[in-house]
């Protein structure tokens, strides 16, 4: 066997190594860098679970970041138990193949109850008077407090939410070289999502958070090709311009599909109660329908909506590997310069209490919103640190200060990329193992497993 590091710079496309990326440059010149074909849709939990089982989403269930469960009722986003995700993983086939054998996970998705013999992923602490304590979960136990006796306590709120940024990288980073020189593993899996705050903040292409994504890979490889290593560099989707959002649940709404709870004045998605929904993930979502003798109504009225690209049916879905039972009835997918919200309410004073905070586990679809403080609060860092007092005075406190403004947003991803510069990289330093042409986002699997044993 021969050890084997995979770095996942999310967000980093073809056209964005060059100048600014000079360590990844390097990298590629003396190895091989190749296009990217991502599953659709191309969001982390989806095209990830692909690496890991070289399935199509039909195969390992994971239909994008989050799917409505139909036996509770319920949208459910970011869960991280590994049992969702069928199919064996790259280390299950490893593992088979040579019993001493190890892997290490860092920060990848569905990292919970996996069978890699280590694991690292966020998990907050939330007591039950409603705070959220940054913390993380981790396989061994005492590795967790280990790395943090180390490390510090790992930055979750650098991790998502408006000061997401370079900080939670570099810890990531930091992790992952303890973890390769303590534990040894034969394969690691490192999760880098730098770029992919920047990126869907301001749009593709900015120098600087390319130069420091770069600085953090670069000391990453030195250190696995000092120890004679194999090196893998790959991201899971391109980031694209957009200039705007498509609020296909107001549209639902509208129709009299989506049904709401009303609580002390705000308005709640009622899933379970209502015809047809969304369940929005960048640039794709999942149309449930109860009926299915009025899915075709659905679809008509969807494609109908300005900023909609096209509606998958059964067909369709089947066509992208997009066939199984947690997908909704119909899937539709954003024009290029669009992305899909959750947002439901007719009325912003109607909004959900949640609306306005970093809530990823409560909102009923992805918010990239949460990445940008309300530009209309007036000296924000003081209104935050007097919330944050109150709460620590024991006051019930909501920490309100994420905008409903979705023009914020400048970069999504989701869809199949249109150009190959727009998509997704593979490159390694063994030039010998990468076929010619582009790599499939299914074969990542057996290609990592090649690097491993060839």
């Amino acid at each position: 066997m021969r050890r084997t590091l995979v770095l996942d710079v999310v967000g980093l496309n073809l056209g964005a190594i060059g100048e600014h990326t000079p360590a990844l440059s390097a990298f590629c010149k003396a190895g091989a860098v190749r296009p990217l074909v991502p599953v659709l849709p191309a969001v982390t939990c989806t095209v990830q679970s692909t690496f890991t089982t070289g399935r199509f989403p039909s195969g390992h269930g994971c239909v994008a970041n989050g799917w409505y469960f139909r036996d509770i009722a319920e949208i459910n986003l970011w869960r991280q138990s590994n049992h969702l995700v069928a199919g064996d993983k790259i280390w299950d086939d490893a593992k088979r193949r040579d019993s001493s054998f190890t892997c290490a996970k860092l920060f990848w998705w569905f990292n919970m109850y996996s069978t890699a013999d280590f694991a690292v992923t966020p998990r907050p602490m939330y007591p039950a008077d409603g705070r959220k304590l940054p913390d993380i979960h981790t396989h061994p136990a005492a590795l967790r407090d280990s790395l943090q006796a180390k490390l510090g306590q790992f930055p979750l709120f650098d991790f998502w939410g408006p000061r997401a940024g370079l900080a939670s990288t570099q810890w990531i980073a930091r992790s992952a070289i303890d973890v390769w020189h303590e534990q040894r593993p034969t394969l690691q899996l490192v999760y880098l999502p730098h770029l992919d705050y920047d990126f869907q903040r301001n749009g593709p292409g900015s120098s600087k958070p390319l130069r420091e994504i770069d600085a953090v890979c670069g000391d990453l490889i030195e250190i696995a090709q000092r120890d004679n290593a194999r090196v893998i560099v790959l991201s899971e989707y391109g980031i694209t311009p957009v200039d705007g959002a498509v609020h296909l649940n107001r549209v639902l709404r509208e129709a009299g599909l989506v049904s709401v709870r009303v609580e002390m004045g705000k308005e709640l998605l009622d899933a379970g109660a209502s015809e047809a929904f969304a369940v929005a993930d960048h640039q794709l979502a999942h149309i449930y329908v109860r009926d299915r003798a009025r899915i075709a109504e659905v679809a008509e009225l969807i494609a109908r909506v300005p900023g909609v690209d096209r509606v998958l049916d059964d067909a369709g879905k089947r066509s992208v590997g997009l066939d199984h039972a947690r997908s909704g009835e119909l899937v539709a997918i954003a024009s290029p310069t669009k992305w899909f919200s959750y947002y439901y309410w007719l009325d912003d004073d109607r909004a959900p209490d949640f609306a306005r905070t970093v809530e990823i586990h409560r909102k009923p679809g992805y918010d990239p919103v949460e990445l940008f403080v309300d530009p209309k609060i007036v000296a924000p860092q003081a209104v935050v640190a007097w919330k944050l007092a109150r709460r620590k005075l024991g006051f019930r406190t909501l920490l309100d200060v994420i905008s409903l403004d979705t023009s914020l947003v400048k970069g999504s991803h989701g869809r199949m990329p249109d150009r190959e510069a727009d998509g997704p990289v593979f490159a390694t330093n063994e030039p010998a193992l990468v076929p010619d042409g582009p790599v499939a986002a299914t074969s990542v699997k057996q290609l990592v497993l090649d690097h491993l044993f060839t």
